[in-house]
Parts: structure tokens; sequence; C-alpha cells
């Protein structure tokens, strides 16, 4: 599928991956529409975007405003055929704390809540819209692209509830690309290293440079558009489909 032309829904697009990737997109002529928190900047950078892109507040653990957020940005932009689940947060916490304090439920439903509930909720509401829109030549209506982490693979301590999330992510792809190729929808999912977000950004930059050296080669931190432009190959490119891609320098992440 052509980037130019394409009417791409980005959740998350009011920072970091989300952010990277609707710029780039915007950018190769691409029609973009930010769903992010009413708080993000996500507002912001669509105005900075310019004519013809747009914002639409959700919190996507909430189905109401995912489905009407989804309708509206198919509005705005005369229908979705791309669409890239950025939107996530990350927690750590161990099971059992040094105190012999539990891992809160609450916390492990909220992260699974946002990172794999939220981005099927999307999923499936944008698969439909693909489902009317006129196919390319290869019988073409949409691209999804998800986003995992290395966590789904290797994991860290204080990780349980995040790399579940993520897990889960990375395991639908499969079927989720077997089950919407019946509407020409192709899906795929990326899988991130250690990226130079505002997530990362936060922390001691001792802290920053030690998670370097899980990175093989290059060594520095993944940036938006590594990510960005590997979304627009996944886009363009028709015969990836069902697959998970590692986006990570080689790292492969230890048990801390």
């Amino acid at each position: 599928m052509k980037v130019r032309g394409a009417r791409a829904l980005i959740t998350g697009g009011g920072s970091g991956l989300g952010e990277g990737t609707a710029r780039r997109l915007a950018a190769a002529g691409a029609k973009v529409a930010i769903l992010d928190l009413p708080q993000s900047r996500g507002a912001a950078i669509a105005g900075d975007l310019g004519s013809g892109h747009h914002f639409v507040a959700a919190d996507i653990t909430d189905p109401d405003q995912v489905k009407a957020a989804v309708e509206g940005a198919a509005q705005a932009l005369g229908g979705i055929s791309v669409c890239v689940n950025a939107a996530g947060v990350a927690s750590a916490a161990r099971v059992v704390n040094r105190s012999g304090d539990l891992f809160p439920l609450e916390l492990f439903r909220a992260v699974l809540d946002i990172n794999l509930i939220g981005t099927f909720d999307v999923t499936r509401r944008v698969a439909r819209i693909m489902g009317s829109n006129k196919p390319n030549e290869d019988g073409e209506k949409g691209v999804i692209v998800n986003v995992a982490s290395i966590a789904a693979f290797e994991g860290q301590i204080g990780q349980a509830a995040y790399s579940a999330s993520k897990g889960g992510v990375a395991a639908m792809t499969l079927p989720l690309a077997r089950d919407l190729a019946s509407l020409g929808v192709r899906v795929n999912c990326i899988a991130p290293g250690i990226m130079d977000t505002p997530m990362i950004a936060g922390m001691p930059e001792p802290v920053r440079q030690s998670l370097l050296e899980v990175h093989v080669f290059p060594k520095r931190l993944g940036r938006p558009d590594d990510f960005a432009s590997l979304v627009q190959h996944l886009v363009e490119n028709p015969l990836i489909n069902g697959e998970i891609v590692r986006l990570d320098a080689a790292a492969r992440m230890g048990p801390r």
C-alpha cells in the first residue's frame, strides 16, 4: 500500500514512537489522525502537521470512547487505510517485594487493559472500516501495525505485567492476519528494543548508559524515526503479513 494518499490513525501519537510515526507518515503524504488522551500533546502535534491532519481524544481502555474516536477519525479522514497502535504504558513491580507486599492485581489488570485489550479494541474497529475500502491491485484494503516489545520475549524482573501484555500483542499477530485476510487487511507487529522516548528520557543518565550495554550494534538508543521508517516499510511492502519484527540492534535482555 502506498503511504502517499493513505489515511492513517496513530494511537499514542501524542509522544514518542507514535509521534515519530505520525510525523513521518504525514511527511510521506499520508493524512493522519492522532488518537491520544485529552491532556496529551496530540492536538498540538496534529496542528503542527498542518491542514488535513486531525486529533481525536480517547482513553483506549474505554470502549465507548474508542468507538467514538475511531468513527470520528474515519469521518475526518474520509476512511482509514493504515492503523498504528502505539499507545501503551510500562510498569515495573516485583511479584513479591522485599517487604512481602504482593503485586497489586489492579495494576496488572490496568497494564493489560491498555496495552493488550486497548490495542485489540482499536484493531477490531478499524478492521471493519478498512473492509469497506476500495481494494488495490493486490486486493489490499488496509494495514495494521501493532506494537509489542522485546520484553514480550525476554522480560526482566519486575516486568511480569508488561511482558504479559506485550506478549499478548505479539501472539495475536498471526491469528489477526489470518482472520482479517478475508477483509483484505494485513497485520504486522513491531517489537522495539530500547528506544529514546520520553519514558527513557526520564531515567537517570547512568541508567540510560547501562541500557546501551545490551545493544550489540549500533551502540545507541533507538530513535522514533527508526521505528517510523520500519512502519512505513511494513505499510508499503505487500508480502509482509503476520510478522513480528524485532527492532533492537541485536539486543537480548538479561534478567535484570
